[in-house]
């Protein structure tokens, strides 16, 4: 046991309900460090559990998809009506789990509002989640199973077709959401996934408006984007791609111009702050503020996995924003948050940390 760990240690056991901030401040550390060198001392057995935290700060809510992925990557040219060697990797997965996950690792206190099947695959998401969100909120289903989400990947990492079981997020009522309303009143920003039914969105966003609190919609296909209120008017922020967005509005985005002017369109309906992403174009970011700004993209060498991207790159942008940053700082953060997800196996990065996006940043 290191002299840290050791420290934290007798901190804990001289009062139990020491909050992790106290902890940084007594020893001098940033929370999200205490979190890390916390984390090992759950997994060494030196502490059974986090119960004794009290958290000081508000929770950041995320609403949505909790589902195992599973990735079947080609290992050459793909070809339809055939067998195609593969090899196969799992992970846990979902929209607002992985943005969940990515703002844990960054340092925030994040509960997680979903449904499950009790079953191996929700074993898999508990076990790889616990530790950087509340997943007492979770409702588990005996009737359903977990989510999932299977990808079919090429040699280059881009997606060729992805198979999607969200029906136990059908679950996700208002009711049930009724059910956490102290939590959510309290919250420090509520973050909705489209996996969740459109009634359910529409509360969402008007318990927000009735309570003052930010709320952060996040669409998970173009076939989803019907799911939106039909009043986006106080919606703190929408992030958002070019083919959400072009099904959306009926259109076409061909050029800069027209990126614009359906990012303009999307501020004209009562949205706080937009972002568009549009792949190797880069992002556009903008409110009526401080205006719209097009953030190129990071370059990178080599793609080794797509999956969870978008969600990194929303991840950064929540985080940056509740961080205070520009309109620009922000998207930069998303921009590089996302090229480092795709250049790892995994949906979340494992290697994460505030101190490490500062760093991605600076360099």
């Amino acid at each position: 046991m290191s002299e840290k760990e050791q420290m934290i240690l007798d901190l804990i056991r001289k009062n139990p309900y020491v909050s992790q901030q106290e902890l940084a401040e007594i020893l001098g550390l940033s929370r999200p460090s205490i979190a890390n060198i916390i984390s090992g001392l759950i997994k060494k057995g030196n502490i059974l559990g986090r119960a004794y935290i009290l958290s000081d700060s508000q929770h950041v809510i995320c609403i949505g998809g909790a589902n195992i992925d599973r990735k079947f990557h080609i290992k050459d040219k793909a070809q339809l009506g055939t067998s195609n060697p593969i090899y196969a990797t799992q992970n846990a997965g979902g929209v607002a789990r992985n943005i969940a996950e990515n703002l844990g690792r960054l340092g925030m206190e994040v509960a997680l509002i979903s449904t499950s099947g009790v079953d191996k695959d929700w074993s898999i998401i508990e076990e790889t989640s616990s530790l950087y969100m509340n997943l007492e909120t979770v409702t588990q289903f005996p009737e359903k199973s977990t989510g999932s989400y299977t990808a079919v990947l090429d040699s280059n990492g881009e997606l060729i077709i992805a198979l999607a079981d969200m029906e136990v997020y059908e679950a996700i009522t208002p009711d049930l959401l009724l059910k956490h309303d102290v939590l959510l009143s309290q919250s420090k920003c509520i973050m909705v996934d489209l996996n969740c039914p459109k009634e359910t969105i529409q509360f969402l966003c008007h318990f927000a408006k009735s309570h003052d609190l930010p709320i952060v919609l996040i669409p998970v296909s173009s076939p989803k984007m019907s799911r939106l209120p039909d009043d986006l008017d106080g919606v703190t922020w929408l992030i958002t791609n070019r083919d959400e967005s072009e099904t959306y509005f009926q259109t076409k985005i061909k050029n800069e111009e027209d990126w614009k002017r359906v990012l303009e369109k999307w501020l004209s309906l009562g949205i706080s702050n937009v972002v568009i992403t549009n792949g190797k174009e880069g992002s556009m970011i903008g409110n009526k503020d401080e205006g719209i700004f097009r953030v190129p993209p990071i370059e990178i060498n080599e793609v080794v996995d797509v999956t969870g991207a978008g969600d990194a790159f929303s991840s950064a942008v929540i985080y940056s924003w509740l961080e205070g940053k520009t309109l620009i700082e922000i998207a930069k953060a998303g921009s590089i948050n996302a090229s480092k997800t795709l250049q790892s196996p995994y949906t979340v990065r494992q290697d994460l940390s505030a101190e490490q996006l500062q760093k991605d940043m600076e360099e």
